[in-house]
């Protein structure tokens, strides 16, 4: 296993996010936002600038935090919006040596249920023949979507789509957020999960979530890593910590030390959580 990190919760910045990532000695980093704009629709300059500078940091890019697909594009969004923000992350995924692209699997806007399915089923499908006819792996993560609502939808998302560029990013923290099980969802779907986001959470009593260091809350965040271990896992562990900001719910950090220091503890203590489990 290796370790990664959305890095745009340790900074706004591609300076502070890389500073984080040298600290806690990793060799991966996970793009998202960079200045508050997905790694996807930077400018090519822009791009250009950041790409230099993590290659430069020696740094290997374990993921894309796409857009596709995701909590702000409900079935009702053209599909091509999708499939042009894939193909322009085609070619930076190559520049970079990045083979993993998170997706999600439209959230519903009042649909039939069948009809969202049938609906979420083709355009995955276009898209994992676009991602396997270029060599990288749609990542599919338990969240806001039809395939994320429980295993049963995941697993048929996948039998459906039948595409080895289609495989799971496991997010251990977000069955607390969507009132699942967490282990038994991971239990069933563990074969295909090829990466894995770490957060923890509980629910508080009013029904609001609360979010935690790895291991201390509901996620079960201990005894996945043990599975994974056991089951020779080689894939990437990157933090999503949710502790100091929410970057995709637009809630910022009190302050850019705070959320740097909060990624960094975050990330230490997963690396102890690890060593224990060894």
């Amino acid at each position: 296993m290796y370790f990664s990190g959305i890095s745009d919760e340790a900074g706004k910045d591609i300076d502070t996010q890389i500073r984080a990532h040298r600290e806690l000695g990793w060799k991966h980093i996970e793009l998202r936002n960079v200045d508050g704009v997905n790694v996807t629709d930077l400018c090519d300059e822009t791009f250009e600038v950041v790409s230099g500078k993590v290659a430069s940091a020696g740094l290997a890019v374990s993921d894309f935090g796409s857009q596709l697909c995701n909590w702000s594009r409900p079935i009702t969004k053209h599909p091509g919006i999708d499939v042009q923000e894939l193909k322009r992350a085609v070619p930076r995924m190559h520049q970079l040596g990045c083979k993993y692209i998170r997706t999600m699997s439209y959230p519903n806007a009042g649909w039939p249920d069948e009809r969202w399915r049938r609906e979420v089923v083709e355009r995955l499908t276009a898209l994992a023949a676009i991602a396997e006819d270029n060599g990288i792996v749609l990542v599919h993560e338990n969240c806001d979507g039809w395939g994320g609502q429980g295993p049963g939808q995941t697993l048929e998302l996948l039998e459906s789509v039948g595409s080895e560029s289609l495989k799971l990013v496991w997010d251990t923290g977000n069955p607390i957020a969507h009132d699942q099980d967490a282990w038994d969802y991971y239990r069933q779907v563990r074969d295909h999960i090829v990466y894995v986001h770490i957060k923890d959470a509980v629910k508080e009593p009013d029904g609001g979530i609360r979010y935690t260091f790895p291991g201390e809350g509901d996620g079960r965040v201990q005894d996945v890593l043990s599975d994974l271990k056991s089951r020779g896992y080689q894939g990437g562990l990157s933090i999503e910590p949710h502790l100091a900001a929410v970057v995709h719910e637009g809630k910022e950090a009190s302050s850019e030390q705070r959320a740097y220091t909060t990624y960094v503890e975050y990330g230490r203590r997963l690396m102890e959580l690890v060593d224990r489990i060894d």
